[in-house]
Protein backbone atom coordinates (compact mmCIF):
# COMPACT_ATOMS: atom_id res chain seq x y z
CA UNK A 1 0.00 0.00 0.00
CA UNK A 2 1.10 3.59 -0.88
CA UNK A 3 1.10 6.77 1.24
CA UNK A 4 1.85 10.34 -0.06
CA UNK A 5 2.45 12.58 2.68
CA UNK A 6 3.89 15.81 2.78
CA UNK A 7 7.40 15.77 3.23
CA UNK A 8 8.72 17.34 6.58
CA UNK A 9 12.35 18.82 7.71
CA UNK A 10 15.08 17.37 8.42
CA UNK A 11 13.80 14.24 8.69
CA UNK A 12 12.62 13.86 4.88
CA UNK A 13 15.47 16.18 3.63
CA UNK A 14 17.70 13.01 2.47
CA UNK A 15 14.89 10.81 0.89
CA UNK A 16 13.38 13.99 -0.95
CA UNK A 17 17.17 14.94 -2.09
CA UNK A 18 17.82 11.44 -3.40
CA UNK A 19 14.47 11.56 -5.33
CA UNK A 20 15.07 15.28 -7.10
CA UNK A 21 18.69 13.67 -7.89
CA UNK A 22 17.65 10.79 -9.44
CA UNK A 23 14.73 12.73 -11.53
CA UNK A 24 17.88 14.99 -12.88
CA UNK A 25 19.90 11.86 -13.69
CA UNK A 26 17.08 10.60 -15.31
CA UNK A 27 17.29 13.43 -17.87
CA UNK A 28 19.53 13.56 -21.21
CA UNK A 29 19.98 17.11 -20.91
CA UNK A 30 22.20 19.59 -18.32
CA UNK A 31 19.51 20.68 -15.52
CA UNK A 32 22.22 23.40 -14.32
CA UNK A 33 20.64 26.06 -15.65
CA UNK A 34 17.94 25.31 -12.62
CA UNK A 35 20.93 26.37 -9.53
CA UNK A 36 19.86 22.48 -7.89
CA UNK A 37 22.55 22.92 -5.60
CA UNK A 38 21.34 26.54 -4.24
CA UNK A 39 17.84 25.02 -4.29
CA UNK A 40 18.79 21.91 -2.25
CA UNK A 41 20.19 24.03 0.07
CA UNK A 42 17.32 25.96 0.63
CA UNK A 43 14.54 23.22 0.15
CA UNK A 44 13.68 23.30 4.27
CA UNK A 45 13.26 27.00 4.03
CA UNK A 46 11.57 26.92 0.72
CA UNK A 47 8.60 24.42 1.06
CA UNK A 48 7.71 24.95 5.00
CA UNK A 49 5.20 27.02 4.65
CA UNK A 50 2.06 26.81 3.48
CA UNK A 51 2.79 28.65 0.31
CA UNK A 52 5.10 25.36 -1.16
CA UNK A 53 4.76 22.26 -0.56
CA UNK A 54 6.70 19.03 -1.21
CA UNK A 55 4.98 15.67 -1.21
CA UNK A 56 6.80 12.32 -0.05
CA UNK A 57 5.12 9.08 -2.11
CA UNK A 58 6.12 5.55 -0.40
CA UNK A 59 5.57 1.73 0.00
CA UNK A 60 6.22 0.22 3.34
CA UNK A 61 7.63 3.16 4.16
CA UNK A 62 10.05 3.46 1.10
CA UNK A 63 10.61 6.30 -0.74
CA UNK A 64 9.14 5.49 -4.67
CA UNK A 65 7.87 9.30 -5.91
CA UNK A 66 7.31 12.83 -4.69
CA UNK A 67 5.68 16.06 -6.12
CA UNK A 68 5.62 19.50 -5.15
CA UNK A 69 4.76 22.93 -5.96
CA UNK A 70 6.15 26.55 -5.22
CA UNK A 71 4.38 30.17 -5.36
CA UNK A 72 5.06 31.94 -7.95
CA UNK A 73 2.71 34.97 -7.21
CA UNK A 74 -0.91 34.97 -4.84
CA UNK A 75 -2.93 33.26 -7.47
CA UNK A 76 -0.41 31.06 -9.39
CA UNK A 77 1.92 28.25 -7.98
CA UNK A 78 4.14 26.11 -10.24
CA UNK A 79 4.40 22.37 -9.71
CA UNK A 80 7.97 20.78 -9.96
CA UNK A 81 9.88 17.50 -10.07
CA UNK A 82 7.01 15.19 -10.12
CA UNK A 83 8.84 12.00 -10.32
CA UNK A 84 7.97 7.97 -10.02
CA UNK A 85 11.18 5.51 -9.59
CA UNK A 86 10.80 3.07 -12.65
CA UNK A 87 9.90 0.16 -10.26
CA UNK A 88 6.85 2.18 -9.25
CA UNK A 89 6.24 3.33 -12.99
CA UNK A 90 2.69 2.31 -14.19
CA UNK A 91 1.03 1.49 -11.45
CA UNK A 92 -0.98 5.14 -11.64
CA UNK A 93 1.12 6.54 -8.35
CA UNK A 94 2.43 9.58 -10.57
CA UNK A 95 -0.97 10.23 -10.92
CA UNK A 96 -1.57 9.72 -7.35
CA UNK A 97 0.64 12.74 -6.53
CA UNK A 98 -0.16 15.14 -9.46
CA UNK A 99 -3.84 14.85 -7.79
CA UNK A 100 -2.52 15.64 -3.98
CA UNK A 101 -0.75 18.41 -5.51
CA UNK A 102 -4.04 19.97 -7.38
CA UNK A 103 -5.80 19.33 -4.08
CA UNK A 104 -3.38 20.83 -2.18
CA UNK A 105 -2.52 24.07 -4.26
CA UNK A 106 -6.20 24.67 -4.48
CA UNK A 107 -6.64 24.04 -0.42
CA UNK A 108 -3.64 27.17 -0.52
CA UNK A 109 -5.54 29.20 -2.08
CA UNK A 110 -4.28 29.06 -5.52
CA UNK A 111 -6.02 29.93 -9.11
CA UNK A 112 -3.58 28.01 -11.25
CA UNK A 113 -0.80 26.06 -11.42
CA UNK A 114 1.77 26.01 -14.35
CA UNK A 115 4.71 23.92 -14.99
CA UNK A 116 6.86 23.15 -18.08
CA UNK A 117 7.76 20.05 -18.85
CA UNK A 118 11.21 18.27 -20.88
CA UNK A 119 10.74 16.93 -24.63
CA UNK A 120 11.13 13.52 -23.86
CA UNK A 121 8.99 13.20 -20.87
CA UNK A 122 5.87 12.62 -23.12
CA UNK A 123 3.99 10.06 -21.06
CA UNK A 124 4.54 13.38 -18.24
CA UNK A 125 3.03 15.22 -20.75
CA UNK A 126 0.01 13.00 -21.70
CA UNK A 127 -0.39 13.11 -17.66
CA UNK A 128 -0.76 17.08 -17.45
CA UNK A 129 -3.00 17.14 -20.78
CA UNK A 130 -5.65 14.57 -19.28
CA UNK A 131 -5.45 16.85 -15.96
CA UNK A 132 -6.72 19.44 -18.69
CA UNK A 133 -3.52 21.46 -18.84
CA UNK A 134 -2.98 23.69 -21.63
CA UNK A 135 -0.37 25.65 -23.44
CA UNK A 136 0.65 28.62 -21.32
CA UNK A 137 3.25 31.35 -21.34
CA UNK A 138 6.21 29.99 -19.30
CA UNK A 139 6.41 31.12 -15.49
CA UNK A 140 9.88 29.91 -15.04
CA UNK A 141 12.81 30.04 -17.45
CA UNK A 142 14.17 26.54 -19.33
CA UNK A 143 15.93 27.18 -22.17
CA UNK A 144 15.73 23.23 -23.35
CA UNK A 145 14.46 23.42 -26.73
CA UNK A 146 11.12 22.01 -27.16
CA UNK A 147 10.06 21.84 -23.75
CA UNK A 148 6.29 22.55 -23.36
CA UNK A 149 4.40 25.18 -20.73
CA UNK A 150 1.20 24.48 -19.90
CA UNK A 151 -1.00 26.12 -17.61
CA UNK A 152 -4.53 24.61 -15.60
CA UNK A 153 -7.13 27.24 -14.25
CA UNK A 154 -7.80 25.38 -10.85
CA UNK A 155 -11.23 26.82 -10.45
CA UNK A 156 -12.28 25.21 -13.29
CA UNK A 157 -10.41 21.86 -12.48
CA UNK A 158 -12.28 22.11 -9.29
CA UNK A 159 -15.74 22.77 -10.80
CA UNK A 160 -14.89 19.85 -13.07
CA UNK A 161 -13.96 17.37 -10.35
CA UNK A 162 -16.95 18.35 -8.39
CA UNK A 163 -19.13 17.56 -11.11
CA UNK A 164 -17.16 13.90 -11.62
CA UNK A 165 -17.63 12.88 -7.94
CA UNK A 166 -21.29 13.98 -7.72
CA UNK A 167 -22.00 10.82 -10.42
Amino acid sequence: MYKIERATFPADLKDVLDLYREYIDSTSVDLSFQGNDEEFNRLPEKYSSGESKIFLATINEQPIGCAAFRKVDNDTCEMKRVYVRPTARGSRLGSRLVERVLQEAIASGYKKICLDVLPEFKAALALYKSYGFVQHPPVTSNPVPGTQFLGLDLERYKQASSLLAGR
